[in-house]
């Protein structure tokens, strides 16, 4: 048996790859977990824990946010809640009609029939729904967080949920401990409102550094690649960059690039967003996709895309990006940070007979400028310059002598 104690990116996904390392023929996951696929088919078993829930508070708090019976509402809760949400629901059931109840989508073991097909998965949580209804028409109940537990707003498990809620549902979190409850709608629309925010600066970007988050979730080269098309369809330069878990000393060694992208787990994503702190923004997926693809739907009507899966081929969230003669790429786009007209892309595919030809230059001629030399081109100090036969030559004199604060010949004012 092996302790894993350590991961190289985040720690709510399973981590396969130091599994592999160790030869490891099964994985037990502690704590709390995203449930994402893993790149490699590997038994796992989950042990989320079990947060003491206090019934009875709760379901007064629920009564006291809910008083119309036949409101239709679906009861989230933290990993390590689930375990009471069906007790809750057998407290509410007598006089609530229309409730739903979410259970972890824990992945099936391996060689087992997969789960039920009318069970809709989304936010890594199962939900029984009726034929003929969809999730956008519940309300929502969440039951996670304590006194004691540090700001939600730095929890990217209910932030993925506020972000990809309907907006016209209301939405109460719950203390599992005292049954004091919130109404998260200011929280979410600040939420929203900083996503339309990194969306604006990733359409002014020029140069988009691509962070690989993860190497242990499944189909991350597929949606690797699906970004950098994406960059390159929009105009833009991408640089794809594995430094780990990001950490803004890391980020702020790269000055050039304007804003970063990273390609992580559903709770990886948003954990930099939300932690701040870093020299250029951080983006999600979802935030690349809705500045490069001018055929995503507009702001209020698209999803809010928490898993990089959703946005690949195969997909019922998946939208392709227009032909290069699509008139979506001519639509006038103004910045709503600079005030500017941005100029449309202009780019050919790559089966384009044109993208290969070959075009003759005089000699000595700079057929590309990479992004970096531009940036530090524009920087006021490039560093030490030898400026060689452009200085007379001299003889070695003696220097200042003393400390920084006080030279000799400074005197003692």
């Amino acid at each position: 048996m092996f302790i894993l104690g350590d991961t190289a990116y985040g720690s709510c996904c399973v981590d396969v790859l130091g599994a592999e390392q160790a030869g490891a023929q099964a994985l037990v996951h502690f704590g709390p977990a995203c449930l994402s696929p893993p790149a490699r088919p590997l038994p796992v078993a989950f042990v989320l824990g079990q947060h003491p829930v206090h019934l009875e508070l709760c379901a007064k708090a629920f009564e006291a946010q809910n008083p119309d019976p036949k409101a239709p509402v679906v009861l989230l809760s933290e990993p390590a809640c689930a375990h009471a949400l069906e007790a809750l629901a057998t407290l509410l059931r007598p006089r609530y009609l229309d409730l739903l109840v979410s259970s972890p989508a824990l992945p099936s073991p391996v060689g087992s029939c997969s789960p039920e097909p009318e069970l809709l998965e989304r936010f890594g949580r199962r939900f029984p729904l009726a034929p003929g209804r969809c999730l956008e028409e519940y309300g929502a109940f969440y039951v996670g967080g304590s006194e004691a537990s540090a700001d939600l707003d730095l929890d990217p498990d209910l932030s993925r949920l506020l972000l990809g809620w309907a907006p016209g549902q209301p939405f109460f979190t719950c203390c599992p401990d005292t049954g004091r409850t919130q109404d998260e709608g200011v929280r979410a629309g600040r939420l929203r409102a900083r996503r339309h925010y990194l969306v604006e600066r990733a359409r002014d970007a020029r140069v988009v550094g691509l962070l690989a988050g993860t190497l242990g979730v499944a189909r991350h080269r597929e949606a690797l690649a699906h970004l950098r098309n994406l960059a390159q369809a929009a105009g833009k330069r991408s640089y794809v960059l594995a430094l780990g878990r990001p950490t803004p000393p890391k980020l702020a060694n790269f000055p050039e690039v304007d804003v970063f992208v990273l390609l992580a787990c559903p709770l990886g994503a948003l954990t930099p967003q939300l932690s701040g702190g870093f020299f250029r923004p951080v983006l999600a997926p979802c935030e690349l996709e809705a500045a490069c693809n001018p055929a995503w739907p507009p702001s209020g009507l698209a999803p809010y895309l928490t898993h990089y899966a959703d946005l690949l081929p195969g997909s019922p969230f998946h939208v392709p990006l227009p032909p290069p003669d699509s008139e979506l790429w001519d639509t006038p786009d103004v910045s709503l940070i600079t005030g500017e007209l941005r100029p449309p892309p202009a780019w050919k595919p790559s089966d384009d007979p044109g993208c290969l030809a070959l075009t003759l230059r005089s000699p000595l001629e700079l057929a590309e400028s990479s992004p970096a030399a531009l940036f530090l081109s524009s920087r006021s100090w490039q560093g030490l310059q030898p400026r060689l036969g452009q200085t007379p030559v001299t003889g070695a004199v003696s220097g200042r002598q003393g400390i920084a604060i006080a030279y000799e010949d400074e005197g003692s004012s």
